[in-house]
Formats: structure tokens, C-alpha cells, sequence
């Protein structure tokens, strides 16, 4: 475990597990909620509490990992998600109604900011003792890509399962996240940072310390300011366009296949997988290497530029069938690849810009940026969606995505201008 190659097999692991029991549910997700009587607006605004609730504690929960320890954190995040996960089924299956998937969602963004920032934090500062040499990102790739291959595996479970009983990838779900939970129990530990009594007297102080540390380390820092900024346009469209795509994709075929969703959720995991197989070759030149918010600024562009491709497939579709829906897969894939290309690049960009001792914290506020677009986003585009059209809510996400690359561009400008100090 104290070498480079055990870090690395724990975190590919742990992230394997975790990403598969999250996933089983992330292609059926919405026809779960629209299944027990809420519509699409209610269903972006129960997603929508559930970035509330990451908003409302990714800082109280980045001074955990920060002071009792990213394993800790890690841990703390499994089961919640367990118990939250329990929630959603006895929500539908006793018809407890929309307010009790809010509670449900809330508690669930609970537990991943548990795990935001605090896996990341956890890697590089063991990579770092246990004296990694090697690129960082290509680490964050192969865990893209472990996360690529079982949310591959656990959409397409999650799909079939949905097809016999939309509540069994949520069973499923609980009992892998508790095997996660012994996973990481067994193969983490804290090395190159030492954790520090957290008390409930001094949890206020720790919380103002935690959020000075992100304001100097995050919003004061040139590089990580823009970088925030991108997470936060990112966030407006990326939780409604992935829920949304769902019933999406079935409108544009014209038939209620649920299993259609999880084929559609594991298509866009193979394609980033590939996406994290290219960043090797994407990156191999050094010029690349010491720019790599050039690369970023034109993924970004290639992003929105999917996405209002689809948007429009769906606005000139008036026949539902094969044909249109193969058409807008086909850009989805797109998206999938360049998105599977952005991951591993910005986590290592970002991540050389950060302190070891505030790196939890910055990456926690990093998330907090996007979940504050998340929970203007979701409802907003939602209402379009319910008013007007899906697709009209993806032609508009293209344009905030679009910000990205101005925003890439200002993160350039500000690692030349610490080069020059």
C-alpha cells in the first residue's frame, strides 16, 4: 500500500466500485421519478435538491477531509449514499410524493460531497509520499477510464434491471455501496497529510479557516478563478442534460423502452473511456503539456457544439423512430468522447495549481461552483422543457457550455502571468 502502485490500486478500486454503484441508477433515474407521478419539471426540481444540498454542505464537509482525513470523508460519503438510497425506494413504494424525494435528495448530496475533492486530495497527496514520478493525469485517466468501464457495466445493468422493476438498480445500488464501503475501509490510508481532531466547539472556526483557505488558494488564484467559473457554466446544463436526455432519447424513438436508457447512459461511458484513451496521444507533446487550457478551450467549443446538435435534431424531429434517435446518439457518443478527453486534463491542471494542505478545500469549492449552476440550471431549463420543449433547454445549455472557452482562455492568461513573477 506505502508505493506508488498500491495508492494507485486503492484508488482505482475504491473508484471502480463506487462508480458502478452510483451508475445503476443514472440511466433510469428520471423514468423512476416520472414513474411515481412527478412530471419533468418535478423531477428537475428534486434533482435540483440534490445539488442544493452539495451546495449547502461542500464546505462543512470539505472540513472533514480537511482535518479527520479524506478516508474519513470517503467513508462518511458510502453510507449516506446507503441510507439515502433506501430513501428513494421507500419514497416510491409507499408513496410518500415529491416532498419526500427532495428530503431524499438533499441527503444524497450529502454523501457525495463527502467523497468530492476528498478521493482527489486523497490520490495526489499519496502519490506525492510514496514519491510518484510520473504525469498525474495519466493516473486520472486510468481512473476515468475504470470509471468508464463500470458505469459502462452499471448503466447497462441498471437499464435491464429497470426494464423488470424501476426500484431494483436502487436495491443493487445500497448493497454495492456498502461492499465500497469495506473496500476502502481495507485498501485506504491517509499518507503525505496528517488528519487533526475536528470538535463540534471548533467546527465553526474550522469552517471560517476552511473557507479563507478557499477563498486566498481558489478565488484569489488566477488560474483557479476561471477554472471555477467553467465548473459553474458547466453546471448549469450538465445534470439537466444528462436527466433530461432519458426521456429525450425515448421521445425522439417514440416508445417507452426503459432498457433503451441504459444501452444510451453505457454508450456515453464507452465513449469516455475512448476520450480518456486519447489524452495520452493528446498530451504527449510538452508544448501541449505547458498549455493545456488550449486543449481545454476547444474541447469546451466541441462540447456546446454537440449539444446544440442535438437540440436541433430534436426541434426538426415530427416522426419519432430509429432514424432520429440513432442521429442524436451518434452526437451524444461525440459529446461523450470529448467529455472522457476534458476529465483527466482539467484534474490535473487544476490540481498543480493547488497546496497539498488546501487541496481538499479548493476542490470542494471548485464542486460548489458547479452545483450553484446545477441548482439555477435544473430548474430553469426544466421549466422550458415543460413549457416549450427538451430540446430548447439543450439549445440554451450550448450557450452557457460555449462560455467555457473565453473562461479556459482567462486560466491561460493567468498561469503566463504567475510564469513572468
Amino acid at each position: 500500500m506505502h508505493t506508488p502502485r498500491g495508492v494507485i490500486g486503492a484508488y482505482l478500486t475504491t473508484s471502480a466500485l463506487f462508480t458502478l454503484a452510483a451508475s445503476l441508477i443514472w440511466g433510469i433515474n428520471t423514468l423512476f421519478l416520472m414513474g411515481a407521478g412527478l412530471d419533468i419539471f418535478q423531477v428537475m426540481l428534486v434533482n435540483t435538491a440534490f445539488t442544493v444540498g452539495q451546495i449547502i454542505f461542500e464546505i462543512p464537509t470539505g472540513v472533514v477531509a480537511d482535518t479527520i482525513g479524506r478516508k474519513v470523508s470517503f467513508l462518511l460519503g458510502n453510507i449516506t449514499l446507503f441510507i439515502s438510497t433506501l430513501l428513494y425506494v421507500a419514497s416510491a413504494r409507499f408513496g410518500w410524493g415529491f416532498w419526500a424525494f427532495v428530503g431524499a435528495s438533499v441527503i444524497i448530496g450529502l454523501g457525495f460531497t463527502f467523497q468530492t475533492g476528498a478521493v482527489d486530495a486523497w490520490l495526489v497527496d499519496a502519490l506525492d509520499h510514496t514519491g510518484y514520478s510520473g504525469a498525474r493525469e495519466r493516473v486520472f485517466s486510468w481512473g476515468g477510464m475504470i470509471s468508464g468501464s463500470t458505469m459502462l457495466v452499471g448503466t447497462l445493468m441498471g437499464g435491464f434491471l429497470g426494464q423488470v422493476d424501476l426500484s431494483w438498480p436502487y436495491v443493487v445500488r445500497a448493497v454495492l455501496l456498502l461492499a465500497c464501503f469495506v473496500a476502502a475501509m481495507v485498501m485506504m490510508k491517509d499518507l503525505g497529510f496528517q488528519p487533526r481532531p475536528l470538535q463540534i466547539s471548533t467546527f465553526a472556526e474550522e469552517t471560517r479557516k476552511v473557507f479563507d483557505a478557499g477563498v486566498k488558494y481558489g478565488w484569489r488564484n488566477r488560474v483557479v478563478r476561471p477554472l471555477m467559473f467553467v465548473s459553474l457554466v458547466g453546471g448549469v446544463f450538465g445534470m439537466y442534460g444528462f436527466y433530461s436526455w432519458q426521456r429525450f432519447a425515448l421521445d425522439l424513438l417514440g416508445k417507452e423502452y426503459v432498457w433503451v436508457s441504459g444501452v444510451l447512459a453505457a454508450s456515453a461511458a464507452l465513449a469516455s473511456i475512448v476520450g480518456n484513451l486519447l489524452v495520452g496521444r493528446i498530451m504527449r507533446t510538452g508544448e501541449l503539456r505547458r498549455k493545456a487550457w488550449t486543449v481545454l478551450a476547444v474541447c469546451s467549443a466541441l462540447l456546446a457544439a454537440f449539444v446544440a446538435a442535438i437540440g436541433v435534431v430534436g426541434l426538426l424531429t415530427k416522426t419519432p423512430g430509429i432514424v432520429p434517435l440513432l442521429v442524436a446518439s451518434a452526437l451524444w457518443i461525440g459529446w461523450g468522447v470529448v467529455f472522457g478527453v476534458v476529465g483527466p486534463i482539467r484534474q490535473a491542471y487544476l490540481n498543480e495549481h493547488v497546496p497539498s494542505a488546501q487541496r481538499a478545500t479548493v476542490l470542494s469549492l471548485d464542486a460548489f461552483f458547479g452545483d450553484i449552476g446545477g441548482a439555477g440550471g435544473q430548474p430553469a431549463l426544466g421549466w422550458m422543457a415543460k413549457v416549450w420543449s427538451i430540446p430548447i433547454g439543450w439549445l440554451v445549455g450550448a450557450v452557457f457550455l460555449l462560455a467555457g472557452v473565453p473562461l479556459y482562455r482567462a486560466a491561460g492568461r493567468g498561469e503566463a502571468s504567475e510564469a513572468e513573477e
